[in-house]
């Protein structure tokens, strides 16, 4: 027997091949154990890593579904999430072996689905075409899925969903398989409810975003130094941030606020919040600042909110002149009412003793003097009755040379009456405007006043007011002018900017309201116009109404 031969013998009669056999076929079933546990492993941490807010349950239920396949042969993986009361179907992969549209709300009798929810107990079931107990079955038998595995996903004792894994073989999960669907579903229930508890946070800072963004009113945050550290639209487009270098967007210099009487400065000191009414670019703003703690009850921010109220107290201003007209229209007809009998009286008895008397006695003259002063007492009554009806301002046809009239019909005599010349210079062939009378007799009306004022206090020889209209083109549009100009005192410059604001005026006490040029700039507006002033300090102004021509 030869020497190879005899070796054969030997291990076989030993066992020694067979030994070497089983050896190695049990290390290959550790090998293959070892990495199936490794893949179980990796797709845990894969659901821990790379489940985050930005990557989708859709593309997470694909990365676990191919990583599942290397270790089990499943074939569709769907995930339902349990809100409300309902169980909705939210994601399924691969997309074709959907049965139900997403966003199905699965039925609650006979279902293996509300059996695992109601239980907290993972289920795998078997489908058999026999069988009808879950209406499931016949689901997973269309769809050639012949075992289902569903596990609850729990967060905190609750439950927040299902997942089931099919597959089209009849398998056979041991204990180990069991331990790892639900670790892994553990582990993903954690996941989906941070990623809902961040998107909750990220929705409602988002909300807030827009909110803040899309308020009407100024807004801006700064710190204690006043320098801007957020705004929001509002803000941007009035202050024009966007031209401003970030270092350069400090709340003091941007409305030209002293620091001394600055709203900050008064906050940190009382911690309070701080109130004040600004002017700013011809405009009138309410500031309100509000103190912002840290947990410390420290401040470290303030949030300033700015409204313009401009247009409302052009408004209240116009209310109140309104309300000064209206009773001026009630006196005047109660004083026309008593005036206008014994007026009548006086007119026709200076009528009959005119027709009697001779025009060379000297009662002539003296009853001339009568007739005419009560014929003017008349048509100043008559004037100021047509001024003050201001009940109705109607838009029609309307002539501003006749405005003009109307007015110093009203007080060009008590101008006259304090040594100041009016030169007059109407263009006799202006066009129409389409407006109301008594609303433009207005603005002439407070433009004659305050040139009367700025005559007033001056010495010189000559104190003149002078009024003229004209028309002129610009680009293809027409326009109407009225400019009255006096030789008064004028207007400082730094105080141009502001004297359309309501309740501003440089006249003193007792002397003016400062609601008539701002009434005035609202009235030339609403007619589709705008005012503009020109002024010398010392050498006088020139107060511009500019409206458009009739088509």
């Amino acid at each position: 027997m030869k020497v190879e031969d005899r070796q054969q013998m030997i291990n076989l009669l030993t066992g020694v091949q067979s030994s070497k056999k089983s050896y190695y076929n049990e290390l290959k079933k550790t090998i293959i154990e070892l990495k199936k546990k490794n893949m179980q492993l990796e797709i845990i941490n894969d659901v821990t890593k790379s489940f985050n807010i930005d990557m989708s349950i859709d593309e997470m239920l694909e990365n676990v579904f191919n990583k599942l396949q290397t270790i089990f042969p499943i074939e569709r993986i769907s995930l339902s999430m349990y809100e409300n009361e309902k169980l909705i179907l939210t994601n399924v992969y691969p997309p074709h072996s959907l049965y139900f549209p997403i966003g199905f709300n699965l039925s609650k009798e006979h279902s293996l689905y509300w059996k695992v929810v109601e239980s907290l107990e993972k289920i795998f079931y078997q489908v058999d075409s026999n069988k009808e107990d879950y209406i499931e079955n016949k689901i997973y038998e269309s769809l050639g899925i012949r075992s289902v595995l569903f596990v609850p996903l729990i967060h905190k004792g609750k439950v927040i969903g299902v997942l089931s894994i099919g597959s089209k073989e009849m398998m056979d999960y041991d204990k180990d398989d069991f331990a790892f669907f639900q670790q892994f579903c553990d582990q993903l229930a954690v996941c989906i409810e941070n990623a809902r508890l961040y998107n909750e946070v990220l929705t409602s800072k988002k909300e807030w975003e827009e909110t803040f963004r899309s308020v009407s009113e100024m807004i801006l945050v700064v710190d204690l130094e006043g320098n801007i550290l957020k705004y929001n639209d509002a803000a941007k487009d009035f202050f024009q941030l966007h031209l401003y270098q970030r270092e350069k967007r400090n709340f003091h210099q941007l409305l030209s606020i002293d620091i001394h009487n600055s709203p900050v400065l008064e906050m940190v000191q009382t911690k309070k919040p701080v109130y004040q009414e600004i002017h700013f670019q011809k405009r009138v703003c309410e500031l309100h600042a509000y103190p912002v703690f840290n947990e410390s009850q420290h401040i470290y921010a303030i949030i300033i909110y700015i409204n313009d109220i401009t247009e409302k107290r052009r408004i209240e201003a116009q209310l109140v002149q309104s309300g000064k007209l209206a009773a001026i229209g009630e006196m005047a007809a109660g004083i026309a009412h008593e005036l206008n009998n014994p007026l009548t009286a006086i007119l026709g008895n200076a009528q009959l003793l005119l027709r009697t008397a001779s025009k060379d006695d000297r009662s002539y003259k003296l009853l001339s003097d009568i007739y005419s002063c009560g014929k003017r007492c008349k048509t100043i009554i008559q004037n100021l009755l047509t001024f003050s009806r201001q009940d109705e301002y109607m838009f029609e046809d309307c002539s501003v040379n006749e405005a003009v009239e109307q007015v110093l019909g009203l007080i060009g005599d008590q101008i006259k009456k304090q040594n100041i010349i009016i030169q007059k210079k109407l263009d006799r062939s202006l066009e129409l405007i389409e407006g109301n009378i008594q609303q433009i007799g207005q603005i002439v009306l407070n433009f004659l006043i305050n040139a009367k004022d700025a005559l007033e206090e001056m010495d010189i020889p000559e104190k003149v007011i002078s009024i003229e209209t004209k028309s002129m083109m610009e680009g293809e549009k027409k326009w109407v002018l009225l400019s009255v100009q006096d030789n008064g005192r004028g207007i400082e410059e730094q105080y141009l900017q502001e004297i359309f604001n309501p309740f501003f005026t440089t006249k003193r006490p007792g002397k003016g309201t400062g609601l008539g040029l701002s009434v005035s700039l609202g009235i030339a507006q609403a007619h589709g116009g705008t005012i503009e002033v020109i002024s010398h300090p010392g050498k006088g102004s020139t107060f511009m109404l500019k409206l458009p021509a009739k088509q």
